[in-house]
């Protein structure tokens, strides 16, 4: 998976990804750090990245454009939690929805649930 981590998750979860076998890039790597949500989904729509957030935002913008891409991973319920929960969050869960991602969902992921909704949400 290619992941795009949005602003609202730390910089530091990148790495992990990276020795899980992930590809990753947060949103200040890429000069998006105070970019809109839009101009964030345009962004991995082009590049191929799933969008890796704590934000509903994105699941609602993709409902709306009625969009198939780009996939969506939105982490639930997790804001107290550090980063390194996070990380262990997504490292534990990736590679069971890793072909929903690569055809395009919304993943829903908390401590105590996992959800999918294939794209485009109707």
């Amino acid at each position: 998976m290619r992941a795009l981590l949005d602003a609202n998750l730390s910089p530091s979860i990148r790495s992990g990804l990276e020795q899980a076998g992930h590809e990753a890039v947060h949103v200040g790597d890429v000069g998006l750090l105070h970019a809109t949500d839009a101009e964030i989904m345009a962004y991995a729509a082009a590049e191929d990245l799933v969008i890796v957030t704590a934000d509903s935002d994105f699941a609602a913008m993709l409902a709306i454009a009625d969009a198939d891409r780009p996939s969506v991973v939105q982490l639930r319920g997790v804001a107290e939690l550090p980063p390194a929960s996070h990380l262990q969050l997504l490292v534990e869960n990736l590679p069971t929805v890793a072909g929903d991602l690569e055809g395009g969902a919304v993943v829903s992921l908390s401590p105590a649930r996992l959800a999918v909704r294939r794209l485009p949400i109707r």
